[in-house]
């Protein structure tokens, strides 16, 4: 049985098996409480070397895999795989290419933690340079800093290298225009959900059906007078109804007990100008201690940056949780702040990365996927790479924001690109 986004899970017993209970939308999470079983590496010997990832960094674990194994600095291992996506035109969430803020200009933060040296280096909001993730190692080990932003962070690269160029390509561009139109008496100014008089919105009174796809009609029409190629037009929709958050994360663990993490991304699409998520953030987007563990996020940045996720994770674990304890504990706060109101947790999502120093790992996220069929993902090779499916707090999927119903199947069939 599939359970929709309003569905969770209530129980009075932590790890006890977990009773499934439909919810109207307007009701609250009186408790929230995932599927207790572990990955593999919970319950057998974990193993050295490894690294976990997002999912979307999938094809650059391999090569990285086999320079950690090779004695490589865990750092070094872990930009391997995130320098992937953003070199990658094709990758719309990370680096060249990534999804413009509101005004049409690509910004991209990165931060890393270098564990065996407990250094630990930051950029936000930083236009015109690609590889952000190796100037956040850079603002590490060649000043007396930890965080440089925007201009200065821009300059700071040029300084040591790193060209600058265009970010924005023909597609993503296409998409912004795409955007812009659709959301002409739209924006992202607030009120945000956390404003106490927030409130959803309301439908219309026509079925939101035939709203639903009259727009994506529309969208798909506008897209190819745009010029978007037909087999991207309903990606282009999708990214338009819901912005994605994008960003990779991974995290390195030697043989000897040495690990790093780092995060990287182009942030919120259609984001305010100098907005930063939790990517560029120490101890939200990614937090790593030589004497525990490692852990980064992707998702609702500005959730996990109330949270300080990454660095209650590793914190969680230093104080005896398991991976998959530490990161679900850190989902429950995000729950906690919205006093497990579903109608503002619907418009959310999270996904966390954990390491423990002796191999031990888990991925957890708030909600199963963004839509049915497609759940939350992340890279694992310890010897053996794999994808594996992370561990849900809430049954169901996720709706990006704005907040529109999910698309039907029918329609989602028409792009293998979605996926």
């Amino acid at each position: 049985m599939t359970f929709s986004r309003r569905d969770f899970v209530k129980t009075s017993v932590v790890g006890a098996v977990a009773t499934a209970a439909v919810a109207k939308s307007g009701d609250s999470l009186t408790s929230a409480v995932a599927v207790t079983q572990g990955h593999a590496s919970q319950s057998e010997s974990p193993k050295r070397p490894i690294i976990i990832c997002a999912n979307n960094g999938h094809a650059y674990v391999e090569a990285a895999y086999a320079f950690l194994k090779s004695g490589g600095d865990t750092l070094d291992a872990a930009i391997r795989v995130v320098k992937g996506p953003e070199d990658d035109p094709n990758d719309d969430s990370v680096g060249l290419g990534g999804l413009p803020n509101e005004e049409g200009v690509v910004e991209l933060d990165s931060c890393c933690m270098h564990g065996p040296t407990r250094r630990a280096g930051s950029v936000g909001g930083v236009r015109n340079i690609k590889n952000v993730c190796m100037v956040a190692k850079a603002v590490m080990e060649r000043t007396g800093h930890v965080m440089l932003v925007g201009e200065g962070a821009e300059r700071f690269a040029v300084a040591m290298g790193f060209p600058r160029e265009n970010l924005l390509t023909d597609r993503s561009r296409k998409i912004w225009m795409l955007w812009k139109e659709f959301n002409s008496d739209r924006d992202w100014w607030g009120p945000g959900m956390a404003d106490p008089h927030w409130q959803p919105p309301t439908p219309g009174s026509r079925p939101r059906a035939d709203l639903w796809h009259e727009r994506i009609d529309q969208l798909k029409q506008r897209a190819a007078e745009l010029g978007i190629e037909p087999q991207y037009q309903l990606a282009a929709v999708r990214r338009v109804l819901f912005p994605p958050t994008g960003t990779i994360h991974c995290s390195a663990l030697k043989e000897n007990g040495q690990m790093s993490g780092i995060t990287t991304t182009s942030g919120l699409a259609f984001k305010l100008p100098g907005r930063c998520g939790d990517s560029p953030i120490i101890g939200a987007g990614c937090y790593t201690d030589q004497d525990v563990g490692s852990a980064g996020a992707t998702g609702s940045g500005e959730e996990n940056i109330k949270v300080a996720g990454a660095h209650t994770i590793v914190e969680n674990m230093r104080h005896g949780m398991s991976p998959q304890e530490a990161g679900m504990d850190a989902l429950k706060r995000i729950v906690r702040n919205y006093n497990n109101d579903m109608n503002k947790l619907r418009f959310m999502d999270m996904t966390y990365y954990v390491l423990r120093k002796d191999g031990a790992y888990a991925g957890v996220s708030l909600w199963e996927g963004y839509t049915a069929g497609s759940p939350h993902k992340f890279a694992v090779h310890d010897g053996t790479l794999r994808s594996e499916i992370a561990t849900p707090l809430l049954k169901g999927y996720s709706q990006e924001w704005p907040p529109f119903p999910p698309i039907p199947e029918d329609l989602k069939k028409d792009s293998e690109y979605l996926k």
